[in-house]
């Protein structure tokens, strides 16, 4: 059983719909023991958008991060731009030997930064509900590298 970190955009409703989606697939996941989505978590003790509530949602996000044993990413992003929270996520997982499992629907080349830290890769958001995240099998990104 793994305890998960979701990384991904969530600011159109495009985004919003598949991130839905991955959080509903790993629900349904019997290897999944439990997955923080920051969707799910913009909540705080401050009013949202200003500095006390980013600095409360940024340490926490981190914090969720460290104590994650696997991040799941979408790595759909507008105009072939990672969406900078996202890298970011991306690049603390990277440097603290996370595991990174990656969702791409669109047909769309990735910044050889992202292809190259992915652990397991898929084209298909249902594919989440079935992947082992207890062994973990590898699954290299298939399309164009950036």
């Amino acid at each position: 059983m793994s305890q998960i970190y979701v990384a991904s955009p969530f600011f159109s409703p495009e985004q919003v719909d598949r991130v839905k989606r991955v959080e509903a697939a790993l629900e349904a996941n019997p290897t999944v023991k439990d997955f923080y989505s920051p969707r799910l978590h913009q909540d705080a003790a401050n009013e949202q958008f200003t500095k006390p509530w980013a600095t409360e949602i940024f340490h926490r996000d981190m914090d969720q991060i460290a104590a994650a044993e696997v991040i799941v990413t979408v790595i759909d992003f507008e105009a072939k731009n990672v969406d900078s929270g996202t890298a970011y996520e991306l690049g603390v997982a990277t440097m603290s030997n996370k595991p990174i499992i990656a969702i791409q629907e669109k047909e769309e080349a990735v910044n050889l930064m992202i292809t190259e830290s992915m652990h397991w890769y898929t084209k298909n958001v249902a594919d989440l509900e079935t992947y082992d995240f207890t062994k973990r099998p590898n699954g290299e990104f298939v399309g164009q590298i950036l």
